[in-house]
């Protein structure tokens, strides 16, 4: 075969997997667009065909889907609203794909539009699914898990490009907090070529922030310890603190120390390991301190026009002012979500015997992330 031809089998192949989703942009997903999918991937099959003949190895086309995960609390919601204000990119939240065992307990009226369990531990715990996979001639030979885990990969892979399709833009990602402490290692078996974005943030900020959540949006009743607390806290915030009172009730401190233990330190020893150069770490810290510099940094890992301007656009747009309603950082509202916008106020709220129960437990992951522990 003549050089040149070589060179153009590489040019088209390249060519129609740099962009797999690109020429389908502003079609409405329907019979049409599945058409199109179908002529296109067996165009593309057949050039990675030809060229495996002439001894050239095809070009790997780069997954337009990412994941951004993060323990509750950690500033997942707003790295995704700056990530959905780029022109390119389509980031929502909370899908919840993965999370082996994951169900929720109970649902109440401010969590109808999430869903009641994740998509990988719905699949798994249906019953007739898993028996016709293990009954069935097309499936009964292979290990069901391994079946019912390419289910999650093309059902995932089918909701969030059908969206992207329907957007006009490029990329697209899902913000799901961490579930369990296996979700990277989820999302490396089940959804290996997608990039994946963990915000860490100091444990102790989370279950400061967490205990303002529960008192905001948790189902509170009148009469209980919470409820006392919430509105002590509320009419004197700083009358409170000097009293020495904690914020938190029961174990809760303990819960969501070793939660926060478990789950993030997980996900930082999983990440680099399993997932290579397709992981990326963020500090909630860093992002508050410079926002256009790590923003800048986590465009261009996902491929993303990076420019000054675009990547100034997202920030300003998703500002703590501006999603606050005008407030500046440092200025706290107890009963909002975006409460008060700053890093390491649990030196504020904190008693003795909270440090003293936070190190017991999360100590050791707090020093191997970088953290000091139980500073005065």
């Amino acid at each position: 075969m003549a050089p040149d031809t070589y060179e153009r089998l590489e040019r088209l192949a390249r060519r129609a997997l740099r962009d797999p989703a690109g020429f389908v942009r502003g079609l409405v997903p329907g019979a049409r667009a599945r058409r199109e999918i179908s002529t296109r991937d067996a165009r593309i099959a057949a050039l990675e065909e030809e060229l495996r003949r002439c001894g050239l190895r095809p070009p790997e086309a780069a997954s337009p889907v990412f994941f951004v995960v993060g323990f509750m609390r950690s500033g997942t919601t707003w790295l995704m609203r700056m990530l959905d204000a780029h022109p390119e990119v389509l980031c929502r939240g909370e899908g919840r794909i993965f999370g082996a065992g994951w169900k929720r307990k109970a649902l109440k009226k401010n969590d109808v539009d999430r869903p009641a369990s994740s998509l990988y531990e719905a699949l798994l715990d249906a019953e007739y699914l898993r028996l016709w996979v293990e009954r069935s001639v097309w499936s009964r030979d292979g290990d069901p898990r391994e079946h019912i885990e390419a289910m999650t990969r093309m059902a995932a892979g089918y909701f969030m490009t059908r969206e992207l399709l329907k957007s006009g833009k490029r990329l697209v990602g899902d913000k799901s907090p961490l579930l369990n402490d296996r979700m990277v290692r989820e999302i490396s078996r089940i959804y290996p070529e997608a990039r994946v974005i963990h915000i860490i943030r100091d444990g102790r900020d989370v279950a400061v922030s967490a205990a303002f959540h529960l008192w905001n949006f948790g189902n509170v009743k009148e009469g209980t310890e919470i409820a006392e607390k919430r509105a002590a806290y509320r009419a004197d915030p700083e009358g409170f603190v000097r009293s020495g009172r904690s914020i938190f009730t029961g174990d809760q401190l303990r819960t969501l120390a070793s939660d926060w233990s478990s789950y993030t330190g997980g996900a930082a020893q999983d990440g680099p390991a399993l997932l290579g150069d397709r992981y990326m770490e963020v500090r909630y810290e860093d992002l508050v301190a410079d926002p256009e510099r790590h923003m800048r940094n986590i465009f261009s890992f996902l491929g993303a026009v990076s420019d000054e301007e675009t990547v100034a656009g997202c920030v300003r747009s998703q500002s703590f002012e501006r999603l606050s309603g005008g407030r500046g950082r440092g200025e706290e509202d107890a009963s909002s979500f975006f409460r008060k916008g700053v890093a390491g106020d649990w030196r504020r709220l904190f008693t003795t015997k909270d440090r003293e129960i936070f190190e017991e437990t999360a100590g050791e992951t707090l020093a191997r992330l970088g953290y000091e522990r139980n500073s005065s």
